[in-house]
């Protein structure tokens, strides 16, 4: 029925306006502290008799020394606030800036002499990711044609000076590849899991193998 949708959430924010356990609700991240009613209830005793047999850890529990890590599950296909680069896999085609709609992509490069018979892979110079100004779309992983990019698993980005959220080249190789299973199906494949399993390297996350010069050579002859 037309507009029972309209309907359905004005009746979801009502919920959150008028009940007391929605009004007052909030997640302490990363360490949640727990309170005495907290160490009761994963004790699976009462409040009273909890706190005769441990006043210690209740003492502490007042005093906010009581934490616990506390991090909501992800998904493999989450996209963080970072981003897996492989420099091996990349040409310097520069598909993902001229696809990334804000810009924030920089990319300089120069002519390095390798793999001549492909048509010559590009010295990368310059890789700058103003994370910044990223609404983090996922276009310029979608652009890559040889799997280079990949969005991250990570969110912990928060610095105090806006020009620490530019990753530069440097920055990108030496930081832990731990890629999204975003618009990666080959990840998907291997059932990955960016929280869990080992960092990739370069040769696991590609959908395409590179034949050898060899075998190259022979495809031509053939010819």
């Amino acid at each position: 029925m037309y507009g029972f949708g309209v309907i359905k959430a004005f009746s979801i924010t009502l919920k959150n306006f008028l009940i007391p356990s929605r009004m007052f609700t909030h997640h302490q991240y990363p360490d949640r502290k727990l309170g005495p009613l907290d160490l009761a209830k994963q004790a699976d005793k009462n409040i009273l008799l909890y706190a005769l047999k441990n006043p210690k850890n209740i003492i502490k529990s007042l005093l906010g020394l009581v934490v616990q890590s506390d991090k909501f599950p992800q998904h493999a296909r989450f996209r963080g606030q970072e981003f897996a680069w492989y420099e091996q896999r990349c040409t310097g085609c520069a598909s993902c800036a001229k696809y990334c709609p804000l810009g924030i992509i920089e990319i300089v490069t120069e002519r390095s002499g390798d793999y001549l018979q492909d048509g010559e892979k590009y010295k990368i110079d310059v890789f700058d990711i103003d994370i910044g100004r990223c609404m983090f779309c996922g276009l310029c992983v979608e652009a890559c044609p040889y799997d280079a990019l990949h969005m991250g698993s990570g969110f912990e980005e928060g610095v105090y000076d806006r020009q620490n959220l530019i990753v530069d080249v440097e920055k990108l190789k030496k930081s832990t590849k731990h890629p999204s299973a975003w618009f990666r199906p080959q990840l998907n494949e291997e059932s990955y899991n960016p929280q869990g399993n080992d960092p990739l390297e370069w040769s696991q996350v590609g959908r395409h193998v590179r034949p050898s010069s060899k075998d190259q050579q022979g495809k031509w002859a053939d010819r």
